[in-house]
């Protein structure tokens, strides 16, 4: 009973941190937003690629945790 608690509450954090990952990323086509700004959007884009980059590899960590801790969850139910 206690594993199952610790697990839930690790993955609460990483459920959490996952949302915020994700919702930091910018986006590929920038679609309306990218439109009205314009060529501003490119200057600001290039300084921007490392912590784009390390978003991504945030967001991949998390959700493999995530699913890993599910599964563990679900073995142990």
């Amino acid at each position: 009973m206690q594993l199952r608690m610790i697990l839930m509450v690790i993955q609460v954090i990483v459920c959490i941190v996952l949302i915020v990952s994700i919702l930091l990323q910018s986006g590929k086509g920038e679609g309306l937003s990218g439109a009205i700004s314009g060529g501003g959007a490119q200057l600001w884009s290039r300084q921007n690629r490392g912590f784009d980059a390390l978003l991504s590899k945030v967001t991949k960590i998390t959700a493999f945790i995530f699913i890993a801790i599910a599964v563990i969850l679900i073995k142990i139910q």
